[in-house]
């Protein structure tokens, strides 16, 4: 499968976007979907988000030549809408909620960008949300590309010229393939050293329980562990036969070399292959879940070398027929059903504000002379309600597809602008004239409150400015017109003018 799709939970949320894993036909008929969360910036909180916009900081400070181009606030605005956060959460969703496929992409820092806006129904991804712990952290499966992970190679030391480098941390060579010995004497040599291992292992009282047959002790005995050692005895000892054949029989007994598939236990392969059914190849998991007696390094090095089993193939041919039998694709009709957030239709001809009457036309004036929240626009074939019941918020055709795929709008809207305008206004008043702090947030967080309410805890001095220029604010009439822009520039300069005319009255009486 691995089809990345929208679903729809929800006639007014936007898409949800997942994976598809598996498709399954339930006893009833009906086709279910098990897929993998994907979540939207929208749907976790604000302290991960700005963990995430940090982490995204980072990378960018860390590459050596940036190469992006200065993104306006539109397309900052919709990119934060192309960013998703993978999830390790399976969920069964009905098929008949498919709305359509989209694309989704580990994040590419080689690529730009805007590239993903350029595509249609394109997301990326970098971090990975646990929506258990709520917490966020890097994909392990992150592609490492780019001058981050380029290895810096020194000029080419000129004749006679010593190198100054520390050699204990260069590399050790291991073998020498110009050595005096010829092929044959190599073959002979690695064949005496999986004689002495076998017999090793006849001597061995653990081996011989692992491995109660001579096919199975020789077999063992050949594998790569075998092998290195006797290479690397040959290489230590100059390539000295007589020499080396010593050391693979030493006084106290040949020497047993052994590998994770011999040192792991029954039990310890079972758990294993538990842990890579569940996790797949995310190895700290696998460590921290299941095996936290192990190395990574040995779980790694087990892996590898449980690839070549006949265990490996078996689970293979059994998931290969598995899948045969479970569904490849499904038809999914094209969903055509009446939305509950159509306003009006008007039979494809261009509809007024909002697809209504005069009053339509009056609140829209009244709300900055725009119908839709997102472009503006006037007119529309349809227009979707959008947002709490009592905003009375539209959306046109196009910027109600772009908020079902993306989960935003493509230009901020007048509700999130006008639900703070009065604070703003009063902020930049008090702060132009350069004694008052801006308000500290509630201690209550808005999530807890209702969506239309907000609390606003003002100073002192913010509450004088609403005093001094109440002519001008009008809050009662505000209040009642919450889509009405407040003239910030007036009040600022009646602010000012009543400041400085206080200020010269108490120097006057100081004065006098």
């Amino acid at each position: 499968m691995a089809n990345y799709v929208f679903f729809e939970n929800s006639s007014s949320n936007p898409y949800l976007i997942r994976r598809i894993e598996e498709l399954n036909k339930t006893a009833s008929g009906n086709v279910e979907a098990k897929v993998v969360c994907f979540y939207r910036r929208r749907d976790i909180s604000h302290s991960l988000i700005q963990l995430a916009d940090k982490h995204a900081k980072e990378l960018e400070e860390e590459k050596e030549n940036p190469t992006e181009t200065e993104l306006t606030d539109k397309q900052k605005h919709q990119l934060r809408h192309r960013e998703l956060f993978l999830s390790r959460q399976y969920e069964s969703l009905p098929a008949t909620h498919i709305r359509g496929k989209c694309s989704v992409a580990l994040l590419n820092e080689t690529e730009s960008v805007l590239s993903y806006l350029d595509k249609e129904d394109t997301f990326f991804y970098s971090l990975v949300y646990d929506p258990t712990q709520k917490t966020l952290l890097a994909d392990k499966g992150e592609i490492r590309v780019g001058p981050r992970f380029q290895a810096d190679v020194p000029e080419m030391l000129q004749e006679g010229e010593a190198d100054e480098r520390d050699q204990s941390k260069l590399e050790e060579k291991l073998w020498d393939p110009e050595c005096p010995l010829t092929n044959k004497q190599i073959d002979q040599f690695l064949v005496v050293a999986r004689a002495v291992g076998t017999f090793a292992r006849a001597l061995d009282c653990s081996s011989s329980v692992r491995q109660p047959s001579l096919h199975m002790s020789a077999a063992a005995a050949s594998r790569d562990i075998t092998l290195f050692h006797a290479m690397d005895t040959l290489h230590r000892h100059n390539y000295d036969l007589s020499s080396a054949l010593s050391v693979l029989v030493p006084a106290g007994g040949p020497v047993l070399c052994r590998d994770e598939m011999e040192e792991w236990s029954a039990s310890e392969a079972a758990m294993f292959e538990e842990a890579l059914e569940k996790y797949g190849k995310d190895f700290n998991d696998i460590r921290q879940d299941f095996l936290p007696w192990k190395s990574l390094t040995s779980i790694i090095e087990y892996y590898y070398m449980w690839k070549t089993t006949d265990r490996y193939v078996q689970q293979k041919r059994l998931k290969a027929a598995e899948a045969e039998s479970k569904l490849k694709q499904v038809y999914i009709p094209t969903y055509n059903k009446p939305n509950p957030n159509q306003i009006s239709v008007t039979n494809g001809k261009m509809a007024t504000v909002n697809g209504a009457g005069p009053g339509a036309f009056h609140a829209a004036a009244g709300g900055g002379g725009r119908a839709c929240e997102s472009c503006y626009t006037m007119q529309s074939a349809q227009w979707y309600s959008w947002g709490p019941p009592n905003m009375q918020c539209r959306l046109c055709v196009s910027c109600w597809m772009y908020w079902k795929k993306y989960g935003g709008l493509k230009m901020p809207s007048r509700a999130e602008s006008s639900r703070g305008s009065l604070e703003i206004c009063l902020r930049v008043v008090a702060v132009s004239v350069g004694d008052l702090q801006p308000p500290h947030p509630h201690p209550l967080s808005f999530h807890r409150l209702l969506r239309q309410a907000f609390l606003l805890q003002a100073t002192r001095l913010t509450k004088l400015a609403r005093h001094m220029c109440r002519d001008i604010i009008k809050l009662r009439r505000a209040a009642r017109r919450p889509f009405v822009p407040i003239n910030c520039g007036a009040i600022k300069a009646e602010c000012k003018k009543t400041v400085s005319e206080t200020k010269h009255k108490d120097l006057v009486a100081e004065n006098y």
